[in-house]
């Protein structure tokens, strides 16, 4: 599953973008941020589309650079350009904050066919800042919102307080904080207007998917935008998330290897979430870690972000490395619960029969229940066969009964045969109209891959998965000791 070398960036890279997605300092230096957030919808869409402008010029120059040159002299022109351009993405994304930022930080974990493969790990890993480490706003404007939600001083809530963030992402930065209780707490923070600036974002995008129907005219892009919209939503209100949070954390409290930080509701507010503070190794430094290790937190990052989907009906909807930690006690913690989805029984296991009858290579019977979800306009169009390849396609690495070595370029192969134009599948399964609901679980998928493949994680993720799949007992380590914890006999 390799990127043919030589594609070239088009317009349609954009266009694969999954749809809930939508200073100038160096990405390895980033600091305070010289200037506000952009929060209207003028400035925030010139100042992107300055930014793409200047990356379409910048590409017409490379190649006009390159002509004439060796095929060794063009690649490391083109490898320059890719980390140029990364420290650009990061200035511009990182101070605007928000949805466009979310798309820098989905680019440091799944490649969009564009970046050279020489230059793709360098690429991500400094676009990896915007995880959790992006440009910063002063503590100024920060302690601002927090005293006015928390309807007091610092000093009156907390027994101390660090102003330097200990974490900087796409809507709030995190602080360490202790109560006057003792407890450690993390204090996370919305930026200033933040609210404003992705109401913006959610306005052009819904320009965007009106454009997007031209080339996906089988979605329903008002359901989709509703649904995107209904989702950033409750992601701006820390509330929401902080009730959220201490409802997993109730559900896995006592598991044997996943942490979920409870939040401390009497503090929290509409911007401001305070939680349980966790330490950690961040994911820069889990994939410097041994084989084994990597396999380990990619086995129990998959198996609470995908089992969570099929057990729990309800998952977390950004599954990216910025979002978990590795304890010292060898326990992964879990944070981030803004972007949350719950689906019904029904959905489920509509869901579940699909992949069943994927992974069971019964093309008819998944085409009748895609048909039963309203998935085609005109069903005759798109044969059943062709159904099930692009089925097997999309998430084939947990449908194969075999050891999967994940690697970003198979990630990157996973997102291209799913939705992008330039798929063997486009012409024929354009016409598809997955439900807004079904296209978060395979949004959460993607993202859970993307991230094994930044771990070169491997195992044999279907058989892991068979136990949501059909009920079938573990077979793993990891699977007995969560079944002891879920059956009461750890």
């Amino acid at each position: 599953m390799r990127i043919p070398s030589g594609r070239e960036p088009t317009v349609s890279n954009l266009l694969c973008i999954p749809h809930s997605l939508l200073h100038c300092q160096s990405a390895e230096r980033a600091g305070p941020m010289s200037s506000e957030i952009p929060t209207s919808r003028i400035a925030r869409t010139s100042k992107l589309g300055a930014f793409v402008a200047g990356q379409a010029a910048r590409q017409v120059g490379t190649k006009a650079s390159t002509f004439g040159r060796s095929e060794e002299a063009r690649a490391r022109v083109l490898e320059r350009r890719s980390l140029e351009a990364a420290d650009q993405i990061v200035s511009v994304l990182g101070s605007m904050k928000g949805a466009a930022m979310k798309l820098g930080q989905m680019m440091s974990v799944i490649d969009l066919g564009i970046i050279p493969e020489s230059a793709r790990a360098d690429f991500q890993r400094k676009l990896a800042v915007l995880r959790d480490r992006a440009p910063v706003v002063s503590f100024g404007q920060m302690r601002a919102v927090l005293e006015k939600d928390l309807g007091a001083g610092i000093d009156v809530v907390f027994a101390e307080f660090d102003e330097k963030p200990v974490a900087s992402a796409s809507i709030g930065q995190v602080y360490r904080a202790r109560l006057h209780d003792g407890r450690a707490v993390a204090v996370k923070v919305q930026y200033p207007g933040i609210g404003t600036a992705v109401r913006a974002d959610l306005k052009n995008m819904a320009l965007f998917l009106r454009f997007s129907q031209r080339f996906r005219p089988g979605l329903d892009m008002v359901q989709l935008g509703e649904e995107i919209r209904t989702r950033i939503e409750e992601e701006l209100d820390y509330r929401r998330e902080a009730q959220t949070q201490h409802e997993v954390a109730g559900q896995f409290r006592g598991h044997p290897f996943i942490v979920v930080p409870d939040s401390v509701l009497e503090f929290c507010g509409e911007h401001v979430l305070v939680t349980e503070f966790v330490d950690g190794l961040v994911f820069d430094d889990i994939v410097e870690q041994s084989q084994e290790v990597r396999d380990r937190v990619g086995e129990i990052a998959y198996r609470f972000y995908c089992g969570s989907i099929f057990r729990n009906h309800e998952f977390p909807g950004d599954p990216h490395p910025g979002n978990l930690l590795l304890r010292p006690d060898g326990k992964v913690a879990f944070i981030d619960f803004g972007l949350f989805k719950r689906m019904s029984t029904e959905s489920i296991e509509t869901e579940l029969a699909c992949l069943r009858a994927a992974s069971e290579g019964r093309a008819e019977d998944l085409h009748r229940l895609l048909n039963g979800l309203g998935v085609f306009p005109e069903p005759d169009l798109i044969p059943a066969d062709d159904m099930l390849e692009f089925v097997r396609d999309a998430v084939g690495w947990y449908l194969i009964d075999g050891v999967v070595h994940a690697t970003p370029e198979m990630a990157t192969d996973v997102l291209i045969d799913s939705v992008d134009p330039r798929s063997k599948h486009f012409r024929k399964l354009r016409w598809q109209h997955l439900p807004p609901e079904h296209v978060f679980t395979r949004r959460a998928e993607l993202y859970t891959f993307g991230l094994l493949g930044q771990l070169h994680a491997q195992a044999n993720w279907h058989r892991i998965g068979r136990e949501w799949l059909y009920d079938e007992p573990p077979v793993t380590e990891l699977g007995l000791e969560e079944a002891a914890w879920r059956n009461g006999t750890a």
